[in-house]
């Protein structure tokens, strides 16, 4: 993975993707994330994200609840972060944004989000919640595309 300025690579929408869904769609294959997935695998999605989320996905892998889940569907840990550096380009940590989200673990991406008007795909609750207030920063938070 290389670490690149905050340009968006041209024509494409620039994508912030919380924990949440990222385990929806290369761990769960939830079916609500199938857009999201083969919008990846066209290319027509600037997925961005930070290393402080790559490891937030790394530890959460490592879960008690996420383990057995993981064996369930023959995977590992190792191939969810392997999907992530395919589709992920990283950027450099993104100065904190006005807005405030109630749980500190999602801040970066709402801080990312915002710095680079970005869509954000979340299920957490306490983002979802932000939605209409992220929209005046110019950032549509949704749980699916």
């Amino acid at each position: 993975m290389t670490v690149q300025a905050g340009l968006q690579e041209a024509g494409k929408q620039p994508v912030v993707i919380d924990t949440n869904i990222i385990l929806d769609l290369f761990v769960f294959a939830d079916a609500d994330a199938k857009p999201v997935r083969q919008a990846l695998q066209a290319g027509k999605l600037d997925w961005i994200a930070t290393q402080p989320m790559r490891d937030e996905l790394a530890r959460v892998l490592a879960y008690p609840q996420i383990v057995p889940r993981l064996d369930f569907y023959q995977l590992s840990a190792g191939d969810v972060l392997a999907a992530f550096d395919q589709h992920a380009r990283l950027q450099e940590v993104a100065v904190k944004a006005r807005l405030n989200c109630s749980d500190p673990d999602d801040q970066k991406f709402i801080d990312l989000a915002v710095a680079r008007q970005a869509l954000l795909l979340s299920k957490d609750r306490h983002v979802l919640s932000m939605a209409k207030r992220l929209l005046a920063y110019g950032v549509r938070a949704q749980s699916a595309i």
